[in-house]
């Protein structure tokens, strides 16, 4: 097995079709030991089952808008773990309405909450586990197509996105000395509870169906395949990249 005792933690469950349980999933049938985050007591009555399904190891609570949050969160995982090898960060948000307007109309508020909790927040998982990735761990983020194209009411996300990206790159300049590697997993549209918020999301879902080179949509399973990928020895070599997982989607023009 590709993962066998490898420590991996999932920070951004939601529920069964997040595109973290399916990296969970793959992780878990890799050999690889799981623990969960959780923002709220909310998310933890999701997260919990979860995590036994999977055979998590712990589950523990981190807001990651919080500077303290993480702080304890990566001190938790030192007393249960001592050390870290996979590090995922499937984490965003956005006001709704910020996401119905044309981006223009971004307010000031819900920018700094996009920017915030979407890219900053990985730069404060790496900061804070740093001391607990070990050489050759894998920090990886999900981000999106959005991220360097205009799509339809993706707006101040797709420029949270973008900044996520460019952290993975620095990131990986700052950290690969340590030989820790970071990477992006760009994938494409699933139905999840993230993408829910985004006004006519059907008519991508089935736009990508029709145009992508694979002529589908990819599943939680491909995503977690990738990650797979990522996260072990194969990409020994591979840092600071975006990974598409669109069924070819983000190389189509007119």
């Amino acid at each position: 097995m590709l993962l066998e005792g490898k420590k991996a933690l999932i920070f951004g469950v939601a529920n069964e079709k997040s595109i973290a349980y399916g990296i969970a999933q793959q992780f878990k049938e890799q050999g690889a030991r799981l623990a969960f985050s959780y923002v709220n007591e909310a998310i933890q009555k999701r997260v919990e089952p979860i995590s036994e399904e999977l055979g998590g190891e712990f589950t523990f609570q981190c807001d990651v808008s919080s500077d303290e949050d993480v702080a304890k969160s990566a001190e938790t995982v030192k007393e249960q773990w001592g050390d870290v090898d996979i590090l995922v960060h499937s984490v965003a948000f956005a006001n709704r309405e910020d996401l119905k307007k044309r981006y223009i109309e971004t307010s000031r508020d819900g920018f700094h909450l996009a920017l915030d909790v979407s890219a900053y927040s990985l730069v404060s998982l790496c900061n804070a586990y740093e001391p607990l990735l070990k050489p050759g761990s894998s920090v990886m983020a999900m981000t999106y197509l959005g991220a360097s194209k205009v799509i339809t009411n993706y707006n101040v996300m797709g420029v949270a996105k973008a900044a996520l990206e460019a952290s993975v790159r620095y990131l990986s300049s700052d950290m690969g000395s340590s030989g820790v590697r970071v990477n992006a997993v760009s994938a494409g549209p699933i139905k999840t509870l993230a993408s829910s918020g985004i006004s006519g999301f059907k008519s991508i879902f089935a736009h990508i169906e029709e145009k992508a080179p694979l002529c589908k949509n990819v599943t939680t399973q491909d995503v977690g395949k990738t990650a797979v990928y990522l996260a072990s020895d194969l990409s020994s070599g591979v840092t600071g990249e975006v990974h598409f997982v669109d069924c070819g989607y983000n190389i189509m023009g007119i």
